[in-house]
Formats: C-alpha cells, structure tokens, sequence
C-alpha cells in the first residue's frame, strides 16, 4: 500500500458501500484543516515524509514539471496536514484525495475531472498528458519513460535527486519504524490518545517528590488507572514492574490523613493538658485529701534546715499528703506552721495538709531522739535504747565494740585514759530514731553531724594559738565550760578562767581546774555537796582535783555556743567562779574576792 493511494484489497471503500464509515470518507475534496485520515489530527515527525516514487498520479506529476517554486509550495503547505497541499497544486493529482476518485469499475465518482472534462466511460484512466493512467498503483515506469533523470542530474532541476533515488528503488518506507502509519478504514480507526501534558521545571508532580494528598488529587485523578498501571510509566517503557493501584495509593493517602489525625490530636490534647495545668496553677485549690488519714502509719524524718516545700516533699513521697503546694498552704496559713523542728515524726497515710500541719506541731508526733547540751554519753545511750526499744545497755555495748567504724575523726580517742572514745562527739541535735533501725546507725548520723559542726573551725590551728596540744583539747575544754557554765553568756568567762588556771603562773591552783564536774563525770553522778577530803584524794585521771592539766578527753557533748566559747574566749584575768542562787554565775579574779562569794553561799544555804 502507498501513502496516499490505495491498492487492491477486500476493505470497503466506496461511500455505496454498507460498511463504509463515516460520510466524511467520500470523495470530496477534504478541508484545509481536516486531516486526510480523517478522526484526530494526525501528529507526524517534524521531518516530512516523502511519498513514493511510484505512487505520485497525474497532479503530482504535473506538479513537479511545473518548476521548484510550485513544489517547494506545496513541499511548505505538506506541514500544514491538509490533501491539498500534498497535490503540488491546488490539490490536483491524488485519486482518493484531492483530485477525482474512481468506484471499483473506474468509473469518477463526480464524472468530471477537475479541469471540467469527463472521464472516459470505459473505466480508462488517462493523466494530464493523456496517457493511459493505472490507477495510481504504477510502478513508476510511464514517468521514468517519459522523464529519465540521471542520477545527480542537472543541479538546477531540485527534484532530480529525489527522482534518482526512486529510481534506483528505494525499500519501501512502510517497513521502518519512522515510517507514516496507513490509512485505515473509518470502521477501524481509533481516537488517537490525548498527548502527554508537558510538564514544566516547577511543577513537580507527584512523581517527584510530592504527595498526592498535599498535592490536591484524588483517587481517580492520581495518575494510575483501574488495572493498577500507571500510563506514564508504560509510555517509558516501565510496564506493570514496579507499579502500584489504586488501593494502594489510597491505603498510602489514608495513612497520611491518620498520622496528620494523630498530629492534630496530640496538639490539641498538649494545649488542653497544659491550659489545664496553667488554670490550676493560677486559680485552682491544690489536690489534697480529706480528713485525718487512714490507720497506717509511717515514720518521716525531716532534714535539719528544710523549707516547707523540701518537707512537703518527704510528706508527699511517703504518701501522707497528696501535693507539696496544698502542704505548703496549709503551713502558711497556720500562726505556728513555721516552727516545725527537725527530726522524726510518726504521721499518718494520706492525711488532709491541714491535719498533717497540726500533728506535726504535737510533741506526740516526733519520733525523735533529742540529744542536749552537755548531755553524756551514758545518758544518750539508754535513751537510743528506749526509742528503738532495744534491752538496756544495746547501745553501749554497740559503742564500745563498734566505736572504729563510726566515722570518728583521726585525732580523736588519743588517749589510752579515755571512759568513752565517742565522748563529745554525739552532737547536741535531734535525730529520727525508729523501731526499724540499728543503734550503729543512729550513733553514725550523730558522729557525722559532729565532725560538720567541727569543721567550721579550724581545731588544729585553734589549738595551737590556745597553747594546747590537740583538737581533742579544745572539745574537752568546750565540754567544761558547757558543764560548769549556767547560761550562754558565762561561757566564755568560764573558757578564761580554765585557759588561766593552765597556765604555768597560775601559782593559785598550781595549774589545777578544780572542777566538780570531772569528778562527776568519772562518778557517773551529778551532785553538788561533794566532801572536800573524799574529791581531793581520789586517784582518777578525770579528777581534776588530783591530777593537773586537763582530763583524758570530754566529759560530755558540747554545744554550738559552748564550742565558739572554747576557740574564743574572754580575755579577763578570771580565776574563780561561784553560783550563790543557782541562776547567775559570779567570777572573780582573786582568791580573797571569791572567799567572800563563798561565804555568801554558805549563809544562803543556811537559810534554806
């Protein structure tokens, strides 16, 4: 089959016949505009495709005897798609298309050619030069008779190396792939496919990056047709390898919309919780419980120095009351919440902050052990003993077996001589002291508190500047003065009056203390009428009537203000002290003043 002609076949062709197409096939010469297949404008390669050399009829032939310039119109008008311009001139030339058409007997279809002449009836077809024509299925041989070219002829003739191509019979072009495709008959033609929207460097696609959900396409618009294929990726060559449908698509699009869901929710659910938050921070009431608490009860032991909100805080962790800003409250809204005191308190489980507040403030809540000023050893023990309820003398023995460990500082027990080694060092404070703990501990935690109050001066140099030969020294002189002192502000009087008594002048004493309390403390006792005889003949290193100097260590557990007495004492000559009414403190600095004071005493005593 040629380009535009066509060759002998079964296929109807002539508008009579029934299975003729569309009325638009028959031989009427076609508009410019419309495309000689008919359907679709045909969308060809920007090279044009030469016809066959022996397919060109009469018009053709004429055509290219008129000159270069009549051809290269009609080689211009060939872009345009329309059967006229692939006649040469005016359309003259093609059966079938621009010029007449002939019904299977050869008979034209409108009788007259289009220079107004009849055809001859016999079915006989004749070209413009009268010969006979075959129909426009020649091979091309009548032109080559009548005009042979040679092969790169005369160069003025533009057409001579085309018509030396054909004749030098080319293959037919309908053989390659570049080829333009036959004309088909209306019955089988088919819409040709929309073209391919050209897509330009800003707009992405979904195929580059973009989701279709934030692209605005939905299902039936996303690109993939019902069979799962996407037809772009089948016009490159992809085939069905790699695609996905439509379910998919959709299953990736809900996705989407369930992560964004969850999104949106997690916010909103954020700025409501902590709206909430705020709103209750600023304007509503703390949680807190109702009432006076449940039967359990738990034991809380309080820092020294806490603010309401560190206690709140344990309260809270032990499960008494249920916020630490409802405790806090409560403990400011009450005249003696701020007199809350360290140590240990039985409380009860979830207890309302007002009540815990109240039974905080009640003795009968502290569940502690109180150490006090000057207070011995022996005395803390049996009270150690009685809070863990623990046989009499647990502790001690604990002491006495255990005193190593107990974190005791390095220069302490450095005398053989020592009662206790862990004199002095149970520091005056409260300590929580529960059923459920061992003495060892409760003895550790008042070692650790000592050696911080200790810390805060420097001992060593102290002692030193004192004219003593060890810290030791200085808390057994604190000890002293915290025995024979009555109020706070004898002691540094009474510091004075033991530094003055060691020193080597004193020619008074001999550089004896003299003092009651060590021959108590070696007696276990607390007594003021001792015999004069009995306390100076009793061999003892504690009896400071006895022997010179200071005794082997403490005599009891100094406090803060009798500390700060030992490391700076008053700078007075005192040398004698007396309490005639048990109240007041006299000093004197000679004998004859002091024996004056101790007649007083006796007199008073008398009276009594």
């Amino acid at each position: 089959m040629t380009e535009y002609g066509r060759g002998p076949g079964s296929e109807p062709w002539h508008p009579e016949d029934p299975l003729y197409g569309d009325g638009g096939w028959g031989g009427q010469e076609a508009q410019a505009a419309q495309s000689p297949y008919g359907g679709q404008p045909q969308h060809h390669p920007e090279q044009p495709q030469q016809p066959e050399y022996g397919d060109w009829g009469a018009g053709q032939q004429a055509g290219y005897d008129q000159g270069p310039q009549q051809y290269a119109q009609g080689q211009q008008q060939y872009g345009g798609h329309s059967p006229q311009q692939y006649t040469g001139q005016g359309g003259q030339g093609y059966p079938g298309q621009g010029g007449p058409q002939y019904d299977p007997n050869g008979r034209p279809y409108d009788q007259n050619d289009q220079n107004g002449q009849p055809y001859d009836q016999s079915g006989q077809q004749y070209d413009q030069n009268g010969q006979p024509y075959n129909g426009g299925w020649g091979t091309g041989q009548q032109y080559q008779q009548q005009h042979q070219v040679p092969y790169n002829g005369d160069p003025n003739d533009p057409y001579g190396d085309q018509a030396a191509a054909y004749a030098g019979q080319q293959p037919d072009q309908y053989g390659t792939p570049d080829a333009y495709p036959p004309p088909e008959p209306p019955g089988r033609r088919r819409a040709e496919p929309e073209p391919e929207p050209q897509r330009t460097d800003w707009d992405p696609g979904p195929d580059q990056g973009e989701h279709a959900f934030f692209a605005g396409g939905d299902d039936d618009d996303d690109g993939v047709d019902d069979d799962g294929d996407d037809p772009q990726s089948r016009r490159r060559g992809k085939g069905g390898k790699g695609s996905k449908g439509k379910g998919e698509k959709k299953s990736r699009s809900g996705c989407a919309c369930l992560v964004v869901s969850l999104v949106f929710t997690s916010m909103i659910g954020g700025v409501g919780y902590f709206g909430y938050q705020f709103y209750q921070n600023r304007f509503g009431s703390a949680p807190d419980y109702a009432g006076d608490g449940t039967g359990e009860q738990v034991t809380v032991v309080i820092p020294k120095g806490a603010f309401g909100s560190v206690i709140g805080q344990r309260l809270k962790a032990a499960g008494v009351v249920k916020s630490v800003d409802a405790f806090v409250a409560a403990q400011s809204q009450n005249s003696e919440g701020d007199k809350i005191q360290p140590g240990s308190y039985l409380l009860k489980k979830q207890m309302s902050a007002e009540s815990a507040v109240e039974l905080m403030l009640d003795p009968k809540s502290q569940n502690n052990l109180v150490v006090r000023e000057g207070q011995r050893n022996v005395t803390v023990y049996e009270a150690i003993d009685k809070q863990l309820d623990l046989p009499k003398g647990s502790t001690a023995k604990v002491a006495e077996e255990k005193y190593e460990s107990l974190g005791l500082p390095d220069w302490a027990n450095d005398d053989t001589d020592i009662k206790d080694p862990l004199e002095g060092f149970l520091y005056p404070a409260t300590y929580p002291a529960d059923k459920d703990m061992k003495p060892e501990a409760v003895l550790k935690e008042m070692v650790s508190q000592a050696n911080k109050e200790y810390a805060k001066y420097d001992l060593e140099a102290k002692a030193d500047d004192l004219g003593l030969d060890d810290p030791l020294q200085v808390v057994t002189v604190a000890s002293l003065v915290q025995a024979e002192g009555i109020t706070h502000d004898d002691f540094r009087k009474m510091a004075a009056v033991v530094y003055n008594r060691l020193k080597p002048t004193n020619d008074v004493t001999n550089q004896k203390l003299e003092f009651d309390s060590t021959y108590n403390y070696l007696k276990g006792q607390s007594e003021i009428d001792i015999s004069v005889d009995e306390i100076r003949n009793y061999d003892d290193p504690y009896n400071t009537y006895f022997y010179k100097g200071l005794p082997p260590g403490p005599i009891g557990n100094p406090g803060g203000e009798a500390l700060k007495a030992a490391v700076d004492p008053d700078g007075g000559a005192w040398m004698f002290f007396i309490s005639i009414d048990g109240k007041k403190t006299d000093f004197t600095k000679t004998l004859a003043d002091h024996e004056k004071l101790v007649q007083k005493f006796n007199e008073r005593r008398k009276k009594d």
